[in-house]
């Protein structure tokens, strides 16, 4: 799970309508372990809904904001233009932090699973 995602909408309705969905029988331990198992592989694929083409999405955004601004040095931009101008810039910069998370968190994942050239030899 990465932390980020508690910041993308519906994110804890998706895990509590997931979570309360699945029926396993067993004892406690048993029921934790498999509904964790299932909620992994939803959350996968939410993940890739939710998260796919996020360069590309901030690159259409950013296109969106460039029309707007140089609409804005010609002339002056109407009350849903302004709005729609800020808009762009706050999901411009809301997915550019998602995306800037989501790197971080994988790469420090990948470099606990892995460790890095220094491993080796301060463990050996």
């Amino acid at each position: 799970m990465l932390k980020c995602w508690k910041d993308v909408p519906g994110y804890n309705l998706f895990v509590r309508d997931k979570w309360n969905s699945f029926q396993v029988d067993g004892w406690g331990g048993y029921v934790l372990k498999e509904k964790l198992k299932m909620i992994k592989a939803e959350l996968s694929g939410w993940h890739r809904d939710h998260t796919q083409n996020l360069p590309s999405r901030i690159d259409k955004l950013k296109g969106r904001l460039s029309v707007l601004d140089e609409k804005g040095e010609e002339e002056n931009l109407s009350e849903e233009e302004l709005a729609e101008l800020h808009g762009v810039t706050y999901d411009i910069h809301s997915l550019s932090r998602l995306q800037a998370s989501i790197s971080w968190q994988q790469s420090r994942s990948l470099w606990l699973k892995e460790g890095d050239a220094n491993s080796k030899y301060f463990h050996s």
